[in-house]
C-alpha cells in the first residue's frame, strides 16, 4: 500500500494514500492509533456490552442500546449497501482492525478495566452512528408530555415548551461572496454535543487521487460526514430539530408456548422475541427480553408487565437504510451540486446543511428521512391499535432555500419548521443574524468574535419581573439595580452573570416547590436512562422564559417567585467580599465526559456563555452551573484559500493519556481562539521522520 501519515503542529492527522480504499484503511489505523480506547468504548456501547468492562452504571444504556436492537439494525442497514460503499467501509474496518492490539497497548484504560480489543465487524461503524443518534430526535421528549398531559390536563402538554427543552443543538452560517473582504464564502459554526474526552469530532485531512478534503470526522466512521472543504465546495450542517421517531403504546401478551403477541389494528399478531445476556462487571449477569411489534423495537416494559409497554419506530429500522451511501459521495464532491446529490442518500440525524462552492453557489436545504403520519405521532406516545398512526410514507421534497448574503442555523423554527413541534429558541439566530448584517467585509479570523459571543437575550422575563418590584429589602433592592444595570453578558469573569444565574436557579427551584407541579416530582416509573427528559427541575430550567409569562398555571405567581428568591439570593451574598465575589466562571465550569473518571481529574476551568447564548455552553439551572455541553468543535472554512480555514476542538487530536496532543487544544477552545487549517504537504512532518 502507498500509504503516507504526516502530522502537523497540533498532532492532527493528514493521511494520503494511492486510491480510496487505501486512503479508507489508512484512515481506521489512525483512528485506532490515536483513539483505541474511545472506539472501543463506542462499539461496546452500541453493542450494549459497556457494563462488562464499565461497570453496573452502564447496565442502563447497555439494556435500552440492545432492547433497541443497534447492532441488529446495523447489520441489515449494512446488508444493504452498494457494493463499492461496503467495500470502502470493509477497508476502513480492516485498517481499524490492524492497529487496535498494538494501539491498546498505549492506553493504559484497557489493563485498568481488563478489556481486551475485540475484533471490529463490517457493519461495527455503523452501530456506532446509530449509537450516537438514537436521542437526537428526542423521542424521550413525548414521554414527557404524555406525563404533563396525564397529570395536570391535555390543555398543559406545551406547558414546558421552551421551543427546545433540552437540547441547544449547534451553531452554523453561511455569509456569501458579496459579504466578505475575500469575495468568496464563509461558512463556520460549532456543534453543541455533550463534551466527551477524547472528543467525539476528529480534525482530519483525507487525500488520494480522487479526493483531498480536511474535516472533523468521527472516531470510528469512515469518511467525513458533518463538516468537511474539498478545497472547492464545503458544508457543514445543524440538527434540523425534526421529529422523525414515534414511540407506541403496546399492549402485549404472553401465549402459551411463552411467545409474545402484541394488538395492532388488525387484532392480536406474533411479535418478534428472543432473550439476550448482559455482563456487568463485579454482579451477576441480567437476562433482558427483546420485543419487536410490527410498529417497532420495544423499549420500555413487555408482555409481563402490569402496564402498556412502549415500542420504538425509527427509519433506519424501517428502511433498513443507514444513509452511509453518502460519505463516499461527500468526499467526491466539488460543487454543491455534487452534495446536494449525495444528501439525498441521508438517512438519520434529520440536518440543516449548509454548503458553498469556488463558483459562488451556496445549498441550504434539510436532510434526512422524516416519515409522513399523523400529527399526534409527534406529540406523546400513540395506541398501537389504532391504524391511523401508521407511516404513509415519507415527506418530501425535503425544505430548501436561497441564501442572500447570509444564511444562519441555530436549531430555530424556521426552514424545518414543518418537520416538528419543538426546536431551540430563536436567541442564538437572531443574534448571530444581528452581528453578521453588522459587516460586508467578515473574513475567517472574525469569525472568532461571533462564535464566543456571551449576550443573554433570554434573561428578558426574569429581568422584567424583577424590575416591577417594590418593597424589596435594602440588599435585594441592591441586587435588583445591579442585574438591571447588567450588560446581559454571560462573562466568565463577571460577578452579575453569576449572580443573574443564582437569581435564575433558585426561581426554578422556586416552581418545582409549586403544589399545582407537585405530580410531576413524584417518580415516573420510567427506565432510568430517560430521567433527565423527565426531570421537573431540569424542564423548568430550561423552560423558565416561557413559565414566567404563561397563565397555564393557575394559583402559581411568577412575581412573588422572583421576590422571594431575590430575598434569599440577597441573603445568601450578605457575607460575600466584593473583592472575592464568585464570577460565572467560578460556577459554571467545565464537566466532560470521560468513559473511565481518570483517578485524580483535573479542576476543569471556567466557562463563559450560557445556552441561549451563541457561545452555548449549557448547565441545568436549578440543578448545577457546571457544563456539560458546550462546542463539540468549532470550524471556520474559507472559500478564497482553505489553507485560511480554521477550527479547533476541545482537547486535542490525541486519546491517549500522556500525549503531547491530548489537551493541548484546550487553552485556545477556552478563549475561542482557533487553529490554522494546513493542507501543504511540505508544512507538515511525516510520521516516523
Amino acid at each position: 500500500m502507498t500509504i503516507e501519515v504526516f502530522r502537523d503542529s497540533w498532532g492532527i492527522p493528514h493521511l494520503r494514500a494511492g486510491d480510496p480504499l487505501e486512503l479508507a484503511h489508512a484512515q481506521g489505523r489512525n483512528a485506532a492509533t490515536d483513539r483505541a480506547w474511545q472506539l472501543e468504548v463506542e462499539r461496546h456501547r452500541a453493542q450494549g456490552t459497556s457494563a462488562a468492562f464499565l461497570g453496573p452504571e452502564h447496565l442502563d444504556w447497555d439494556r435500552f442500546a440492545r432492547r433497541a436492537r443497534l447492532a441488529d439494525t446495523a447489520r441489515r442497514c449494512f446488508a444493504r449497501l452498494d457494493t463499492d460503499t461496503a467495500d470502502w467501509i470493509g477497508h476502513y474496518v480492516a485498517g481499524v482492525n490492524e492497529a487496535l492490539p498494538e494501539a491498546a497497548d498505549r492506553q493504559p484504560e484497557f489493563a485498568a478495566t481488563g478489556l481486551t480489543p475485540g475484533r471490529w465487524e463490517p457493519w461495527t461503524p455503523l452501530a456506532l452512528w446509530l449509537s450516537h443518534h438514537i436521542l437526537f430526535a428526542g423521542f424521550p421528549d413525548k414521554l414527557w408530555r404524555e406525563r404533563v398531559a396525564g397529570l395536570l390536563g391535555d390543555e398543559a402538554v406545551h406547558l414546558f415548551a421552551a421551543d427546545g427543552p433540552a437540547g441547544s443543538g449547534s451553531n452554523g452560517w453561511l455569509v456569501t461572496g458579496e459579504r466578505t473582504a475575500s469575495g468568496a464564502a464563509l461558512i463556520a459554526g460549532d456543534p453543541h454535543r455533550f463534551i466527551e474526552e477524547p472528543g467525539i469530532y476528529q480534525q482530519i485531512h483525507l487525500a488520494c487521487p480522487d479526493f483531498d478534503v480536511v474535516g472533523l470526522a468521527v472516531p470510528g466512521v469512515p469518511g467525513i460526514a458533518h463538516f468537511g472543504h474539498t478545497g472547492t465546495v464545503a458544508w457543514a450542517i445543524t440538527n434540523a430539530m425534526a421529529d422523525y421517531q414515534d414511540l407506541y403504546r403496546e399492549r402485549l401478551r404472553r401465549t402459551p408456548d411463552g411467545g409474545v403477541e402484541a394488538f395492532g389494528p388488525d387484532g392480536w399478531r406474533p411479535a418478534a422475541a428472543h432473550t439476550e445476556t448482559i455482563e456487568v462487571a463485579g454482579r451477576e449477569p441480567v437476562t433482558v427480553e427483546l420485543v419487536e411489534t410490527e410498529r417497532g423495537v420495544v423499549v420500555i416494559g413487555g408482555p409481563d408487565g402490569p402496564d402498556e409497554a412502549v415500542s420504538l419506530r425509527c427509519p433506519p429500522r424501517v428502511r433498513e437504510r443507514s444513509g452511509f451511501e453518502a460519505l463516499p459521495a461527500l468526499l467526491r464532491a466539488r460543487t454543491v451540486a455534487q452534495v446536494d446529490a449525495a444528501l439525498d442518500h441521508w438517512i438519520e440525524p434529520v440536518n440543516v446543511v449548509q454548503a458553498a462552492d469556488t463558483a459562488g453557489g451556496s445549498l441550504h436545504r434539510v436532510a434526512g428521512a422524516v416519515p409522513l403520519r399523523h400529527p399526534g405521532n409527534r406529540v406523546r406516545p400513540v395506541p398501537a391499535w389504532e391504524s391511523g398512526h401508521a407511516w404513509q410514507g415519507w415527506y418530501a421534497p425535503l425544505p430548501r432555500a436561497e441564501v442572500g448574503g447570509y444564511a444562519v442555523m441555530a436549531n430555530q423554527r424556521g426552514l424545518a419548521g414543518a418537520l416538528g413541534i419543538e426546536f431551540a429558541p430563536a436567541h442564538r439566530a437572531e443574534r448571530i443574524s444581528a452581528l453578521l448584517a453588522a459587516s460586508t467585509a467578515w473574513s475567517g479570523q472574525q469569525m472568532a468574535a461571533v462564535h464566543t459571543d456571551t449576550y443573554l437575550a433570554s434573561t428578558g422575563p426574569l429581568l422584567h419581573l424583577l424590575a416591577g418590584l417594590t418593597g424589596l429589602s435594602a440588599a435585594a433592592d441592591r441586587l435588583r439595580r445591579e442585574l438591571l444595570g447588567w450588560d446581559r453578558r454571560m462573562a466568565a469573569d463577571s460577578v452579575a452573570a453569576a449572580r443573574y444565574a443564582a437569581l435564575r436557579s433558585a426561581v426554578v427551584r422556586g416552581f418545582a416547590a409549586e403544589p399545582a407541579l407537585a405530580p410531576l416530582a413524584e417518580p415516573s416509573g420510567r427506565p432510568g436512562l430517560f430521567a433527565p427528559w423527565l426531570s421537573l427541575t431540569s424542564r423548568i430550567g430550561f423552560a423558565l422564559e416561557h413559565l414566567l409569562s404563561t397563565d397555564l398555571l393557575p394559583g402559581t405567581d411568577p412575581a412573588a417567585l422572583v421576590r422571594a428568591a431575590a430575598e434569599q439570593l440577597a441573603e445568601q451574598l450578605a457575607g460575600e467580599d466584593d473583592g472575592v465575589a464568585t464570577t460565572w466562571g467560578g460556577t459554571h465550569r467545565l464537566a466532560p465526559w470521560q468513559a473511565l473518571p481518570e483517578p485524580d481529574p483535573p479542576r476543569w476551568p471556567g466557562l463563559g456563555g450560557d445556552h441561549d447564548c451563541v457561545l452555548s455552553t449549557s448547565s441545568v439551572p436549578g440543578v448545577t452551573d457546571l457544563s456539560a455541553r458546550a462546542s463539540a468543535a468549532r470550524y471556520v472554512w474559507d472559500l478564497a484559500r482553505r489553507d485560511d480555514s480554521l477550527w479547533v476542538v476541545p482537547f486535542g487530536a490525541s486519546g491517549v493519556p500522556g500525549d503531547p496532543h491530548r489537551r493541548d487544544q484546550l487553552p485556545r477552545w477556552l478563549r475561542g481562539g482557533l487553529v490554522p487549517v494546513i493542507t501543504d504537504w511540505n508544512l507538515l512532518s511525516k510520521e516516523g521522520e
